[in-house]
């Protein structure tokens, strides 16, 4: 693989690192803020009264600094830090021709949507 336009293999392996790495971070720190919140005001992430996830109550929560707000946050991140290193990897893929590596890649990504897709039907059908 060559690359982007502008950026050799080395340079876009070294890009998609620092992406994960990053996202890692970010991910466990949102993931630790939470639970620090949590156990500051006495709740358990596993008892009652804990919301589900709601992407329109994230900024919110996030807002209001619930621990929730942060849990869910760095939850989406776990998800989305992977697949943007598919993502990425899929435009180098497409800028250098490799077509069966970019069928690859979209099918990853394709897998990954119908999961979380599958996985926000089943939860908004529990709830409801």
């Amino acid at each position: 693989m060559t690359g982007a336009p502008g950026l050799s293999s080395a340079e876009l392996d070294q890009a998609i690192a620092r992406l994960l790495t990053i996202g890692t971070y970010a991910s466990v720190a949102l993931l630790a803020l939470g639970v620090a919140l949590m156990a500051l005001s006495g709740r358990s992430p596993l008892g009652s009264g804990v919301q589900p996830f709601d992407l329109r109550r994230l900024p919110v929560d996030l807002a209001a600094g619930r621990p929730e707000g942060f849990l869910w946050l760095g939850l989406l991140a776990v998800i989305a830090t992977p697949s943007s290193r598919v993502a990425a990897s899929l435009v180098a893929y497409a800028r250098t021709g490799e077509r069966r590596m970019v069928l690859v890649a979209l099918g990853i990504l394709a897998v990954i949507g119908t999961s979380v897709a599958i996985g926000l039907a089943t939860a908004a059908g529990s709830s409801g």
